[in-house]
């Protein structure tokens, strides 16, 4: 756990005044209902059970990320979280692709990349 998300879910036990936290939605890999319970005690030792929590430091008042046991498991590193943006250049100035007409899309998707 780094020090940053210590330092959140610190702040989230004093905002709620309880010691259990508990999440629930579905698991980012396999989608499966699944409930993550952290446990603060007197000492200050945190206990996490249920899965794992992600919450990404630069998306702020985004969801929170949920895998379950079994996901967490197999590969600890959440993947694939946030959509990525292409930009290309449309009649002479760069813009997001996804904002493009079908028409200008589907120029982009013919054409070929060439090394020099």
């Amino acid at each position: 756990m780094t020090e940053g998300t210590k330092e959140t879910l610190q702040k989230m036990f004093d905002t709620y005044k309880d010691p259990i936290l508990e999440f629930s939605g579905l698991c980012h890999d396999c989608e499966k209902d699944v409930s993550v319970v952290i446990e603060m005690e007197e000492d200050g030792k945190t206990t996490i059970s249920g899965g794992a929590l992600y919450m990404p430091l630069y998306m702020p008042g985004e969801d929170k990320f949920l895998k379950c046991e079994a996901c967490f498991e197999k590969d600890s590193i959440l993947r694939n979280y946030q959509e990525c943006e292409v930009f290309s250049r449309v009649v002479g100035y760069l813009r997001p692709v996804k904002q493009w007409n079908k028409g200008k899309k589907s120029e982009y998707e013919t054409r070929v990349n060439f090394k020099v």
